[in-house]
């Protein structure tokens, strides 16, 4: 037993409740029913409006909003988040407007020169003007507005309650007025966290409409036999889940709901492993003709088992429950959701059994959906190329857990505490802890000469 294992018997608690996720999970799931059953409720009500399945991209902008919504509401007055000391907040001694109004316009000179530069980005980034992101630009554009006109209220009033008004944006917005002294760490704190906002926001949002409207048309009791489809067609609502909450977790990083972003990834490695699994740097490692394509010549599960209506159904169960790991790892997080940050330690849900459920479970997924050991061709260089690159992938996906873990250890004691008792106790953790423990060459002893 370690040393570890000793003092810290008990799981550390979540800084994430249970309940949220899944309030973010039913207001979702009722939307859609919703959306799926407008004719018949338009009809029964006499709406006059088009009686056709809500399967737009608003209606998926609106998904998006309503589990929002609730999830928040839920943070605020269930688990009363907005009393954490992690907030920074103190409700009980707000200070008078006229003690702030200078801190808070240097703040708002900051966010506001920040958000200029990302938008200047996005005009300059061809690929944010083609394909499916035009419809995140649509949005973020009509939003630009509304969101420099609130922020002047909402900055103003949370910086009366702020123990600390000073904080990264302040720092940034004083080094761009040059007016007070300001800490270069705190600017590119600022920098960071606003830079994983930018670049996954415009991502996320621009991926809601497709999976949402397959969803909302499938005809399921067409696929209720045919495990191949079906299985398709439910991974793909267990993707929306995990994309619909995703996109809350990006947005909504406020101090109130204890969800801001306390520290962005500060490891140049962290970025580099998570940058080139998304667009636009996908498309020249992982994406179709990238060096790291490992569907080439394949033909998926469904063709390889075609015929074996049992083991069909075996492996779409199987599947599916990989795929739901990985949306409920997504959702375990509630309104915290975003990649290369820190905003708090999630320990219960799928987190219980190992510290990386997502990419666990993604992975294992790619191999059992894929299949890239088994070519149409028949040529075996195609396969071991194939096995090679998802290998590699796979490996890619290892390392940024390792980036994870060290920006997370270097953050919080609570997350050391967790790691620790993980190490000892969980599920998958555990064993590949002992067996990795045991793989390391032992240092040779050498004993004193008498």
């Amino acid at each position: 037993m370690s040393a570890s294992s000793t003092t810290l018997a008990k799981r550390p608690t979540s800084d994430v409740s249970a309940s949220v996720g899944l309030v973010g999970v039913v207001t979702l799931l009722g939307w859609i029913a919703v959306a799926r059953l407008w004719p018949e409720i338009s009809a029964a009500l006499d709406l006059p409006v088009r009686r056709e399945v809500l399967s737009g991209p608003h209606s998926a902008l609106m998904a998006m909003i309503l589990t929002g919504l609730a999830m928040g509401a839920w943070s605020l007055l269930v688990d009363k988040v907005h009393r954490r000391p992690s907030t920074g907040i103190d409700w009980s001694r707000p200070r008078p407007l006229s003690a702030v109004i200078e801190v808070s316009l240097v703040k708002l000179a900051g966010l506001w020169a920040t958000w200029i530069a990302i938008g200047a980005f996005y005009c300059l980034g061809r690929w944010y003007w083609s394909g499916q992101y035009l419809f995140a630009m649509d949005v973020i554009f009509a939003a630009a507005i509304p969101l420099f006109v609130l922020s002047v209220p909402y900055v103003l009033w949370l910086d009366r309650y702020l123990k600390e008004p000073r904080d990264h944006a302040w720092h940034f917005g004083a080094m761009f007025m040059s007016r007070e002294p300001w800490d270069p760490v705190e600017v590119k704190r600022h920098w960071r966290a606003w830079i994983i906002k930018g670049f996954f926001c415009a991502f996320m949002i621009s991926i809601l409409p497709p999976g949402f409207a397959g969803v909302v048309e499938a005809d399921f009791g067409a696929m209720v036999h045919d495990p191949v489809q079906l299985g398709a067609r439910l991974f793909e609502l267990l993707f929306v889940i995990d994309v619909q909450i995703g996109t809350v977790g990006y947005l909504l990083t406020l101090r109130p709901l204890d969800a801001h972003i306390r520290s962005g990834n500060p490891f140049l490695a962290g970025w580099v492993a998570a940058l080139i699994c998304y667009p636009p740097f996908v498309f020249v490692t992982m994406g179709s003709g990238g060096i790291l394509q490992y569907e080439y010549q394949t033909a998926g599960w469904g063709h390889w088992l075609a015929g074996h209506d049992a083991l069909l159904w075996i492996w779409a169960a199987l599947l599916l429950s990989l795929t739901a790991i990985y949306a409920w790892a997504t959702f375990a997080f509630g309104i915290r959701f975003s990649n290369l940050t820190y905003r708090g330690v999630v320990t219960n849900g799928p987190y219980r059994f190992t510290r990386h459920p997502a990419y666990v479970s993604k992975n294992l997924f790619w191999w059992l959906s894929a299949m890239p050991f088994l070519v149409t061709t028949g040529s075996w260089l195609e396969a071991v190329r194939n096995t090679v690159f998802l290998a590699i992938i796979s490996g890619i996906y290892y390392w940024r857990a390792r980036t994870e873990e060290a920006h997370l250890l270097s953050e919080d004691p609570k997350y050391r505490e967790y790691h620790a008792w993980m190490a000892d106790h969980g599920l998958i953790t555990a064993p590949l802890s002992r067996a990795l423990t045991r793989a390391r060459p032992r240092r040779l002893q050498v004993q004193p000469a008498e």
